[in-house]
């Protein structure tokens, strides 16, 4: 629990020195090793999780974005284009973790589960302070979008969601032309 107080601390530094309108010689928030942090926190869910079947209590079915990276057609979206797609994802894995945690008993699960909850809700603090469209406005995908597609267990949800993190979620914060101001 100490190292997510540790990351939480970091964020909210950051945002508070980016919320006084301070000139920051870095951008922390663009630093991949914030989301590697994430990336590795749902990794270690996913694999701590793989073997709860009859324990967890999870049922039924989730909808999840497609982690599938075209690159020809990454190209042709602009970043207000890609943080959507993004942002709808995030909204989707919050959904389906939060029905998650509300069908399971054991404590450790369930602290696991809002661990990522909460990661899903810093990852939507750190794209607005890159000044990408807000989460709350972007619309969540109809069932049966092309987009998206559904998985029927805890390891699969977790699976897709430390894939999509690693991928969509990473080619969206190393694109961001905030970040990539940092780097020239």
């Amino acid at each position: 629990m100490s190292s997510i107080s540790g990351l939480v601390a970091v964020l909210l530094t950051v945002l508070q020195w980016a919320g006084r309108g301070l000139p920051s010689p870095v951008r922390p928030i663009c630093d991949p090793r914030v989301l590697d942090r994430f990336i590795m926190e749902a990794r270690d869910t996913e694999t701590a999780l793989r073997g709860c079947k009859a324990g967890c209590g999870v049922t039924g079915t989730f909808m999840v974005p497609l982690t599938h990276v075209d690159f020809v057609v990454l190209e042709t979206k602009d970043t207000e284009e890609q943080a959507l797609e993004v942002q709808s994802g995030l909204s989707l894995f919050g959904q389906a973790l939060g029905a998650v945690r509300e069908s399971v008993s054991r404590a450790t699960v369930q602290s696991l589960i809002d661990n990522n909850k909460r990661n899903i809700h810093s990852l939507g603090q750190v794209l607005r302070s890159l000044h990408i469209q807000d989460l709350s406005l972007s619309p969540v995908p109809a069932v049966g979008d092309s987009a998206t597609r559904k998985v029927s267990s805890l390891s699969e949800l977790l699976r897709v969601h430390t894939n999509f993190l690693r991928g969509k979620v990473r080619l969206l914060l190393t694109n961001a032309p905030a970040c990539q101001q940092n780097s020239t």
